[in-house]
């Protein structure tokens, strides 16, 4: 196989040397498009053959060659660029010598540009009628045979310009991507938020528990960590007076790949003064839903093998509520780590992954080991019965170090997490801004950190700083974009809506 294409790579160049006998240039500059493809298309309308030959539309194309019908002295050549594709009719007669050689020397995934004027064929396809003919870039290497198309998924995302060429679902897929940014962007713009941008190396490690990407800035002689969230620098611009401000940004978390997970990925941050994590809510809910219906006209998709709809009120259901319903906690469960050790252990989590969480919380409250062990509950029982869009609120406070805490459980935190499909898509609480309350809680992080949790936060004092300058009652959230794509597009790998995902090194 690898011989026919060296073969076929060969029989291109050759033809490139010919092409570039013909104009003296080898990659040619000076073609000028009058428009994109679907510009040809607005500008004829629905005129038949008659109108469009009574008031000819002279075009000129630019794209890329996806099929070529040859009939001897002429032929006709599908051009597509990015708005769509059109044939040209090449004609030997109505054209001069040089430029119908060039169209004997095109191969399908060369780039051309054709000028002429629009016609339609007696099946009534548009058409442009070339009057000019140009090879402006030569494919020296042929494009996987359409019949089979590039199929193998890791080369797929390895050579994601060729399945964007050959794979019409995956160009699909990152238009919708693009929509889905937009309407975002747009949302959140009507509603008074201020997009801003912060630093993506930070000298602290916070804003979320992950495990970080480490470098070194030359020049100050230190060590920096990449960004796995925004959310310490936007909760200071909430601090300095900007009341709604949103990141749409890219994290960098230094943990294990799946189908769900990419160590390089986009989140969109935002974050409004005087409002609660219940107003978060709603404005989740609204965003869902008008951008699924924005995007694809319907509330209702296909997720990992599960119809989700997004048009009904989204269920609420708090942890402790979760671990009553799918693990038969009791109320006593919910105060002694020893009894919730034991309900843990009865819904199949591994005994050593239970230890080693009660190990790693440190000297902590028996009210905060139980539900931080309860949490493990949730993951391995709960999770896979969340399907449907629910909000999981009142997260247990020692595993929610920037959260604030309940008014009528200080053990809890105002937080939820959204689910769909079994799969989370965002976080959100309503901030912690007692500065006293974050110092001790970034002093359990540190303590958590030495116990050996490599996801623990630092302690911040820059921030901590901040909150003495008073940081009003605030709301915030972060959403995973890859993951909403996904679930918008039906796609089950993250990689698949990421257009360069991190791979192992090509052997």
């Amino acid at each position: 196989m690898e011989g026919v294409e060296n073969e076929l790579v060969r029989q291109r160049l050759e033809k490139q040397a010919r092409i570039e006998a013909i104009d003296g240039v080898r990659y040619p500059n000076d073609f000028r498009m009058s428009g994109f493809v679907a510009d040809a298309i607005a500008a004829a309308g629905d005129k038949d053959g008659p109108a469009l030959e009574a008031e000819p539309i002279e075009v000129a194309l630019a794209g890329r060659v996806m099929a070529i019908n040859s009939f001897g002295k002429a032929a006709f050549v599908r051009v597509r660029d990015q708005s769509g594709t059109l044939q040209a009719y090449v004609k030997k007669d109505a054209v001069d010598e040089p430029t119908f050689e060039r169209l004997k020397l095109t191969d399908i995934g060369d780039i051309v540009g054709v000028r002429g004027v629009l016609f339609r064929t007696r099946t009534g396809e548009l058409t442009v009628q070339a009057r000019e003919y140009r090879v402006l870039t030569k494919a020296q290497h042929p494009l996987p045979e359409k019949w089979h198309g590039l199929k193998d998924m890791e080369q797929r995302h390895r050579m994601r310009y060729v399945d964007l060429i050959v794979n019409e679902e995956s160009r699909e897929v990152f238009r919708t991507r693009t929509k889905v940014i937009q309407y975002i962007r747009k949302f959140l713009d009507d509603r008074g938020y201020m997009e801003v941008e912060t630093p993506m190396m930070h000298s602290v490690l916070g804003g979320a528990n992950a495990r970080p990407f480490c470098t070194h800035h030359n020049a100050l002689d230190m060590d920096l960590y990449l960004r796995i969230a925004p959310e310490l620098y936007l909760k200071r611009l909430v601090v300095g007076g900007f009341d709604r401000v949103y990141e749409i940004n890219r994290n960098f978390r230094n943990e294990g790949l799946s189908n769900r997970h990419n160590p390089e990925f986009t989140m969109i941050e935002f974050y409004q003064a005087y409002a609660t994590y219940l107003d978060l809510m709603d404005l989740t809910e609204e965003l869902f839903r008008g951008m699924a219906m924005s995007v694809r006209g319907t509330t209702t998709c296909q997720f990992r093998g599960q119809a989700i709809d997004l048009g009904p009120t989204f269920r609420r259901l708090s942890i402790c509520d979760a671990l009553r319903e799918y693990c038969g906690y009791e109320e006593a469960d919910f105060h002694d780590p020893g009894k919730s050790f034991a309900r843990v252990l009865a819904c199949g989590v591994a005994k050593a992954e239970a230890e080693h969480v009660w190990q790693k919380l440190g000297e902590v409250t028996p009210r905060d080991a139980a539900l931080a062990l309860g949490m493990l509950a949730f993951e391995h029982t709960v999770e896979p019965h969340l399907v449907q869009p629910t909000f999981v609120t009142d997260f247990p406070a020692v595993i929610s170090p920037l959260s604030r805490r309940k008014d009528s459980d200080p053990t809890l935190v105002d937080r939820f997490e959204l689910y769909i499909g079994t799969n989370e898509f965002g976080n959100a609480f309503s901030e912690l801004n007692d500065p006293q309350d974050q110092e001790a809680r970034f002093q359990g992080q540190m303590s958590a950190k030495a116990a050996g949790d490599a996801e623990a936060m630092e302690y911040d004092e820059d921030y901590v700083r901040a909150l003495t300058f008073g940081l009003p009652p605030t709301a915030g959230e972060g959403l995973g974009v890859d993951r909403v794509v996904m679930l918008l597009t039906g796609c089950d790998n993250i990689r698949d809506v990421i257009l360069f995902p991190l791979l192992r090194p090509e052997q």
